[in-house]
């Protein structure tokens, strides 16, 4: 499927690009492939006065607001190096960016996300970051569910593994929103914000 349009009020979520995170082993883009895509997006939005989102995971040093329930495998429990939670530079300095903490995999659970976007007319989302499978997933699946359009850059997103990336962008994307590059999303942004 190919990009239709965006929203007049659509909003660039980024999700997790954090010193701890965008650093680590990702496929099938580099975690600072996934950041230089999502400066460009970030700096196109910001340009036309669109809203910017940037979403960061953290953790109390006791875990005491992680996810309680039980699973087969832990993603959690160890400790964290110091600042392994704050937004990378690249991104940050703009006075207008709003920004998010999450104690879960979506930005949109447990968070103030939501009332942040409706109160700006946000009707439509842009999606980049790292985990494709997790955080970004996680995101597009709550803001489809609450009525937002989805749009999702799979050039400017990453996973641990390829096949764990592919499945999302091949299998669960198409059924939540529309799919494109970087570029595409870069062009589709100059067509219809000017």
């Amino acid at each position: 499927m190919s990009l239709t349009t965006l929203d007049p009020r659509t909003a660039l979520v980024v999700i997790d690009l954090q010193r701890g995170i965008v650093g680590s082993p990702t496929q099938p883009h580099s975690g600072a492939d996934v950041l230089a895509r999502s400066v460009r997006l970030a700096d196109a939005f910001r340009a036309r006065d669109l809203p910017v989102v940037l979403v960061r995971v953290s953790f109390a040093a006791d875990f005491a607001d992680a996810v309680p329930g039980r699973t087969e495998r832990q993603g959690g429990g160890a400790a964290f190096p110091e600042g392994w939670d704050v937004l990378v530079d690249e991104l940050t300095g703009h006075d207008g960016d709003i920004q998010v903490t999450k104690h879960n995999w979506s930005a949109l659970f447990g968070t103030d996300l939501d009332v942040q976007l409706r109160r700006r007319g946000v009707t439509q989302i842009v999606l980049t970051g790292i985990a494709t499978s997790i955080g970004v997933e996680s995101t597009a699946r709550d803001a489809y569910a609450m009525g937002y359009n989805v749009t999702l850059a799979t050039d400017a997103m990453a996973d641990r593994d390829a096949q764990t990336h592919a499945h999302s962008v091949e299998k669960i994307f198409p059924r939540l929103g529309e799919t494109g590059t970087t570029e595409e999303i870069l062009e589709l942004l100059a067509k219809t914000h000017g």
